[in-house]
Formats: structure tokens, C-alpha cells, sequence
């Protein structure tokens, strides 16, 4: 092996490695898109017309980061669903401080087996959500939970999924809404 082919390699070896570092994002969350890995929901333009007898509550959860001023809660702590039916809930936020602030939200779904199988049809996360100064805002959340879940035999005693939000304060100073 000549010192040329020996530095082709090892330029080779660090482009991918860099390539893969660069990526490792985006590869991340395909690979939580596709599993369901950690929580991860689906997204879906309307619920099935399948509609299962099986029911499941699904509660709700609402965080924020310290240095967000909003006052953030579910208006409802929990609903009970049959599996396929299309289920419809509120959040709301309110900036108690006296400048407008901009927020983003993040979601997961415990537990996390059920992620693949909780789908939702509009969502107000990874949205800026700007509010002025003791503004309040309500934000639905439109979900089903896929039929498909009564065939996984891991999953067959779940009555219960939580949904849960984060808001946190957007490093984007753009109001989007």
C-alpha cells in the first residue's frame, strides 16, 4: 500500500465519519418516525373508519422550561376513547410576563411501545406560538390511537397512554402565529 492510497483511505474514513456525525439527527429521527422509538407519534390526515370496542384513556401532561413565563395545562386531564376513534383535546398557554414571548412545544407518548401506535391529526407542537403580554391561547390536539395496536401482543392489557408537552422558549425570535 503506497502513502497515497494510505491518506485516500484515511480522508475516506474521516469524510464518512463526518458525513455520519453531520446526519445523525436527521437518521435519528427517521429511525423514531419509523419504530416509534422513544415516544414518537404518528402524523395522519384523519382517523380510520375502523373502529375498535377496545377503549383507552389517554391522559394528558403539561410542562414548561424555567425560562419560559407561561402558565401551560391541559384543560382536560383525561379522556377515554375506543381504539380508531378520533379524539379531540385542549391545551392552554398564557404569557404571564409583560413582554410577548415566543415558545415551542415538544410532545411523547407514555409509554413508549405505544408511540407508533398513537397518531395525531393536527398538533400545535414544534410551532412558535408567540403571546403578548397576558395573552391566552387555547391549542387542540386532534389524535386516534391506530386499530393496529390491538394485534401487538405486548400491548394487549394497555388502557392507558399519556401525552405529554414541553414548551420551551424558541430560539427562533420570528412569531410564527
Amino acid at each position: 500500500m503506497t502513502i497515497r492510497s494510505t491518506l485516500l483511505n484515511i480522508a475516506l474514513i474521516i469524510g464518512g465519519m463526518l458525513l455520519i456525525t453531520i446526519y445523525s439527527p436527521t437518521l435519528y429521527n427517521m429511525f423514531c418516525d419509523i419504530t416509534g422509538y422513544g415516544g414518537t407519534t404518528n402524523q395522519a390526515d384523519e382517523a380510520p373508519k375502523h373502529i375498535l370496542e377496545r377503549k383507552i384513556t389517554v391522559q394528558f401532561d403539561a410542562n414548561t422550561a424555567k425560562d419560559l413565563p407561561w402558565k401551560f395545562n391541559p384543560m382536560q386531564r383525561q379522556v377515554t376513547l375506543n381504539i380508531g376513534e378520533n379524539g379531540l383535546a385542549y391545551y392552554k398557554a398564557k404569557n404571564v410576563s409583560d413582554k410577548p414571548v415566543t415558545g415551542i412545544s415538544t410532545f411523547n407518548v407514555t409509554p413508549p411501545t405505544a408511540g407508533s401506535y398513537f397518531s395525531k391529526i393536527e398538533c400545535f407542537c414544534f410551532e412558535n406560538q408567540t403571546l403578548q403580554p397576558g395573552e391566552e391561547i387555547e391549542m387542540p390536539v386532534s389524535f386516534f390511537i391506530d386499530p393496529e395496536i390491538a394485534d401487538v401482543d405486548y400491548l394487549e392489557k394497555l388502557d392507558t397512554i399519556t401525552l405529554s408537552y414541553t414548551f420551551f422558549v424558541s430560539d427562533d425570535t420570528a412569531p410564527v402565529k
